[in-house]
């Protein structure tokens, strides 16, 4: 990541943290005379905007990835959503309360209107002065969105895939999972379902 990207993306957590009581649903969000015609017909623009509240989360997470294991920890969390930008990105702020280790994340996205696609970083409190992952990227169709990205576990490059699925106005599904050999296998490391609370 070069110094530029890394200061607009530092600048739009900022932005984005620095007012949780404006988190409001986007029926109340006004963008501005002459944008919503506009940003209605840019395809994919409105995909997150379920997401736009506060929620409370489940979570089941593998103990260790790719080491076929078979253990699971469960743990709540929360999770608060806001627009920014017009809907051209939005932030989470999410808690997660694993046994004896709570820490903080935030997910910030970003949609690029020509591919029709969302880039999504994660910021970890744990390690907050590593350089950020690169992004998962990807779309949704038919109700399901699927992000795809690279990471390492354990010294070693692997796919990483997102997916968002079951949406309902108060209730969504997420999970991620690993490919050690390129998407030809996938093994699930992480689910969260999601219940709106406003």
């Amino acid at each position: 990541m070069n110094i530029h990207h890394g200061a607009v993306m530092i600048a739009l957590l900022s932005l984005g943290l620095a007012a949780p009581g404006q988190l409001t649903a986007r029926s109340d969000y006004d963008p501005g005379p002459g944008m919503i015609q506009t940003e209605s017909a840019v395809s994919g623009l409105h995909d997150f905007d379920f997401l736009v509240g506060h929620w409370q989360a489940h979570h089941r997470k593998l103990k260790h990835r790719l080491a076929n294991s078979h253990e699971w920890t469960e743990f709540e969390g929360t999770l608060s959503n806001q627009p920014l930008m017009g809907s051209y990105s939005n932030v989470d702020d999410t808690v997660l309360n694993v046994p004896g280790a709570a820490y903080r994340g935030v997910a910030l996205r970003s949609f690029d209107p020509k591919a029709q696609q969302w880039s999504i970083w994660w910021l970890d409190s744990r390690t907050p002065s590593d350089p950020l992952d690169p992004p998962m990227i990807g779309s949704f169709h038919n109700g399901v969105g699927t992000f795809y990205g690279d990471d390492t576990v354990n010294g070693k490059r692997v796919r990483a895939r997102f997916i968002w699925s079951n949406i309902t106005p108060t209730s969504g599904h997420w999970e991620q999972a690993d490919s050690p050999d390129e998407g030809k296998t996938w093994e699930t490391n992480w689910v969260q379902d999601i219940q709106r609370v406003q």
